[in-house]
């Protein structure tokens, strides 16, 4: 590769790890980690590096595995209810479970089968075969019998088989040692001041928890400005004791990013550039003789980067299988584009809605690192794929539990900040609860509900022909008799979020056709954007008189954030969003925000802590102290 060669190409996964461990190896890195020896008690999570022996039974002998009486089998031959066997004193020996079988005796009799006499005699009604409720010698584990493979991670349930087979000390390969270097000169360390242009180091703690997680060592280096011969340096001495070195950003073509120059320089590189997104810029190499990874800026792509790379090149360094997460098919809440060409790792939430798995897509951009936080699920379109549609069935690699995610309320359609009051309060009262939101607009979520892909839809449509909100859409998309209930919400202000003390001296709508001002919109099928729309033909103002009427955001905190960034002047939405950003708030209406639901749904389980939280007092409290909303018809059935 030449040094100053931004990418090589765009090499599918499977065969960038395929290249890149036939760089390694021709670099002459380990193909393991050194095998150690260690207490079998504190071996859990490593990997043994031969195979392990039984160097004894267990049991070691013959034990009772019930508590009762030790008896020969031969004594009880025609024992029935009408014919008892009485067995004198001597010709049976009390035994509880665990004890040795006594000499001279094959089997045991259940205390509860056994009737003492007065004077010492066991009355048996019922014959026993030979070695009933025995445990012979060597039924677990026999001596000499392989235990466990070379490549096994040890779990609890094999520490505990060792122990039983005399073993005190197993072969292990010692913990993968990564060390982790943070690049650029705007990266910062968590709790430090930040100026504007300055970003946290949280990408450094991500990558140690992984590869702690992993069962790895992990170590972070100082940051390192963006110069090759400091970032060179830093490397160099990183190889000294890792097996893997991540290093962070730099991976991309910009003007400040050195990773592939530095890492050719020190070593080779392999691949610069992988048909993965989030991913694509990742470099796979070697330093000297250890391996390297470029790992991207964005915090996701360096999230995947680590599951998708390292975690198979560490695996493989213990000689074990990589992790592999269990997986489930899912049927999509709504259309999912994917560029062909890469393989596009989409995260997902994920909820049962008519014993139907339903995954809804969340976030895709690389920076967006909440979008792995609220993941319940990850599914790839493969590169050769366009993307899928709505209903489509898809398998999900999943990242929480399925029992979790039975537990999980699944609400498609508007955004709004009582939804996320909500998840909070009912996840803190009980932990198995989930509310999962997507925002998808208020059209979008009746038509997951119509489709059978959510359990409710937050809806606040505004029809302009009856000036009457959802229920004139419920009717023209679920049909006027569907079993269709609907709940009232809240009422709350929408209005114009604008800039602390409004600046330009914005009064209504319209004033959003005024020259050089700067709009930011909510996407089509939105409530809001309904009710921008509405006002705007009332007042006869084209919307193509609004500068930036076509730049959409799909939250009323996203559009808040763009005018607290100084990105647009003006955008339409609630007044919680405008406090929550310290901005000012411009009144246009008070609308109704409803959740729609089908009517055989309102009785089930899941959703009862969901109608129980609507009617305490501290909730609604909690509500209106947001700012701009009523909950006087909180909890009231519409229709």
């Amino acid at each position: 590769m030449s040094a100053e060669s931004p990418f090589v190409s765009d090499v599918p996964a499977a065969q960038a790890l395929a290249v890149w461990r036939e760089a390694r190896a021709a670099a002459g890195c380990p193909a393991r980690v050194d095998p150690v020896r260690m207490p079998v008690g504190a071996a859990v999570g490593r990997v043994t590096a031969e195979p392990v022996w039984a160097l004894r039974s267990s049991p070691a002998f013959d034990a009772a595995a019930m508590d009762g009486i030790a008896v020969r089998a031969t004594d009880t031959v025609g024992a029935a209810d009408t014919t008892p066997v009485l067995l004198a004193a001597g010709d049976f020996a009390v035994v509880d479970t665990g004890d040795p079988l006594p000499e001279g005796y094959d089997a045991v009799v259940m205390r509860e089968h056994v009737h003492r006499t007065p004077d010492g005699e066991a009355e048996l009604r019922a014959a026993v075969p030979p070695y009933q409720h025995v445990r012979s010698i060597g039924e677990d584990i026999s001596a000499g019998e392989l235990l466990l493979p070379e490549g096994h991670r040890l779990r609890p349930v094999d520490v505990a088989a060792c122990a039983a087979a005399g073993i005190v000390e197993v072969g292990v390969r010692r913990a993968p040692r990564v060390v982790i270097v943070p690049t650029g000169d705007e990266i910062r360390l968590v709790g430090a001041e930040l100026a504007p242009g300055d970003i946290l180091d949280t990408n450094s703690m991500m990558l140690a928890a992984q590869a702690r997680g992993a069962g790895c060592e992990a170590r972070v280096t100082e940051i390192v400005p963006d110069d090759p011969q400091a970032i060179t340096a830093v490397l160099m001495e990183a190889t000294r004791d890792a097996d893997l070195v991540l290093l962070i950003a730099g991976s991309s073509a910009g003007r400040d990013d050195y990773t592939a120059r530095v890492v050719a320089g020190a070593g080779v590189v392999a691949v610069h550039g992988v048909a993965v997104r989030p991913g694509h810029p990742v470099v796979l190499g070697a330093a000297g003789r250890t391996p390297v990874i470029g790992v991207p800026g964005y915090p996701v792509s360096a999230a995947l980067t680590f599951d998708i790379f390292a975690a198979p090149a560490l695996a493989e360094l213990e000689g074990a299988a990589p992790r592999e997460r269990p997986s489930a098919t899912a049927h999509l809440a709504r259309k999912l584009p994917s560029a062909i060409g890469m393989d596009d790792w989409v995260r997902v939430r994920l909820g049962r809605v008519r014993e139907r798995l339903v995954a809804t897509p969340l976030p895709r951009g690389a920076g967006v690192l909440t979008s792995l936080v609220r993941a319940d699920g990850l599914l790839v379109v493969p590169s050769g794929v366009e993307g899928h549609h709505a209903g489509e069935q898809v398998r999900v690699e999943l990242l929480r539990g399925l029992s979790e995610i039975g537990r999980t309320i699944v609400a498609i359609g508007s955004h709004d900040m009582v939804l996320d009051l909500a998840a909070s309060a009912l996840r803190a009262a009980d932990p198995l609860i989930t509310l999962a939101s997507s925002n998808v607009g208020s059209l979008g979520g009746l038509v997951a509900l119509r489709d059978g892909l959510c359990h409710v839809a937050g809806s606040h449509l505004l029809d302009p022909a009856t000036g009457r909100y959802t229920l004139p859409y419920v009717d023209r998309l679920l049909g006027a008799d569907a079993d269709v209930a609907v709940i009232r919400l809240v009422h709350r202000d929408q209005g114009l979020i604008v800039a602390p003390g409004n600046p330009l001296g914005l009064t209504g709508i319209e004033d959003l056709a005024k020259p050089d001002l700067r709009y930011v919109n909510r996407q089509r099928g939105a409530g809001t954007r309904a009710l921008l729309d509405h006002e705007l033909t009332g007042l006869g103002i084209d919307p193509r008189e609004v500068s930036g009427y076509s730049r959409e955001e799909h939250t009323h905190l996203a559009v808040a954030a763009a005018v607290a960034a100084g990105r647009a002047d003006a955008g339409l939405g609630i007044l919680a969003a405008a406090r929550a950003f310290g901005l000012d708030f411009v009144p246009v209406a008070r609308e109704p925000y409803d959740l729609v639901l089908r009517t055989g749904t309102l009785e089930e389980e899941l959703l009862a802590p969901l109608w129980e939280l609507l009617e305490r007092p501290e909730f609604r409290a909690g509500v209106e102290a947001l700012g701009g909303y009523s909950c006087a018809e909180t909890g009231r059935r519409i229709r």
